[in-house]
């Protein structure tokens, strides 16, 4: 295929962030084009996901995946097109998701290649039929067992994750009261997305409004956020409550422990006195449930069950701003990179 640029724009890791990371923590470069070797492909980049798990891997330290090195790409799964290929299975022109990261080239041996099908949306690879919505679909199904009656509270709930998580929890006939940022976001949860009651989570009386909206307690937490959320759900958690843990954004950006009160000894009481099951996850483990989450997500979709947003940056030098907004909770749905047209 023809190449439509002659170098490789890429985001690079400039420094390690202290706290929120700043525009001077990463460094647009140029590069000439990678050039595949036998058995890779060389893949153009149309669509770049930005998640809130991207600021941990800009640390030192361990941590489930290692951290992007200084100088490095920033990594990010992607929506690419196979321009060259040297590889037998893959060929010139084929659409897949790829872990390519901020740039807008990048070579793969076709190990971490998913195909992309007859998608009408690409980017919905990387969002309600991609990497969030198997999140969402392994957490709450898998780990919370949402049981038809019983209340569901979802954080982060217009998200790409927690929006998914309370249309299939409505699914499965529970009661879904989410918690996001400002009024907006809220009549969004409620009014299109069917939720039953949507807190403002920066409201100073969350805790007593969270305790009026479920006057039966909270059976499944679906935990994304950690922080003022987490300390208001503790004291509402059923005997047998099921927490799946995939983030905890409200402390990526923590340098040291935060100010008291340490709410842990009333985490763990709770946790032994109504044996609640905690449970942290990381989507990459659960691959083998993308066949069952791709057939049911795709019907829900079709059926109008479940609806999404998608927020779009146009502009890969644009992405460290996204990045930024999205970890302050500015973005409003799944947050994609447009880097190229197909």
């Amino acid at each position: 295929m023809t190449q439509t640029r002659a170098h490789n724009r890429r985001i690079v890791l400039a420094r390690r962030p202290r706290g929120a990371p700043s525009a001077e923590d990463f460094r647009l470069e140029s590069v000439p084009l990678p050039v595949p070797g036998p058995g890779e492909v060389l893949l153009r980049t149309v669509y770049l996901s930005l998640d809130p798990y991207m600021r941990g891997r800009m640390n030192e330290g361990p941590s489930y995946a290692p951290p992007v090195a200084l100088g490095a790409p920033m990594t990010g799964q992607t929506v690419s097109i196979v321009e060259q290929s040297h590889h037998p299975k893959f060929q010139a022109g084929e659409r897949v998701c790829a872990e390519v990261g901020w740039q807008d080239y990048g070579l793969s041996d076709g190990r971490d290649l998913l195909r992309i099908g007859a998608m009408p949306h690409l980017a919905d690879a990387l969002g309600v039929l991609g990497m969030p919505g198997l999140t969402a679909y392994v957490g709450l199904l898998d780990i919370g067992q949402p049981q038809s009656g019983e209340t569901v509270v979802v954080a982060a709930a217009t998200g790409a994750v927690g929006s998914l998580v309370g249309q299939m929890a409505k699914i499965r006939g529970c009661r879904v009261v989410g918690v996001a940022g400002g009024a907006e976001k809220c009549a969004f949860a409620v009014g299109t997305l069917g939720f039953d009651a949507c807190l403002d989570h920066r409201a100073p009386d969350l805790p007593q409004q969270l305790k009026g909206a479920v006057p039966d307690g909270i059976d499944v937490y679906f935990e994304s956020v950690g922080g003022a959320v987490l300390a208001a759900v503790v004291p509402l958690l059923n005997v047998g409550a099921r927490i799946p843990l995939c983030g905890l954004i409200a402390w990526y950006n923590l340098d040291k422990l935060p100010a008291g009160p340490d709410r842990t000894p009333q985490l763990l009481v709770t946790l032994l006195r109504n044996r609640v099951k905690l449970q942290g996850f990381i989507v990459f483990d659960h691959y083998d449930r993308r066949s069952a989450f791709l057939k049911d997500m795709e019907g829900w979709v079709k059926a109008g069950k479940v609806k999404y947003r998608e927020h779009t940056i146009e502009g890969l030098e644009h992405a460290p701003q996204g990045l930024m907004g999205l970890l302050q909770g500015d973005n409003f749905g799944k947050v994609v990179v447009h880097v190229a047209d197909p």
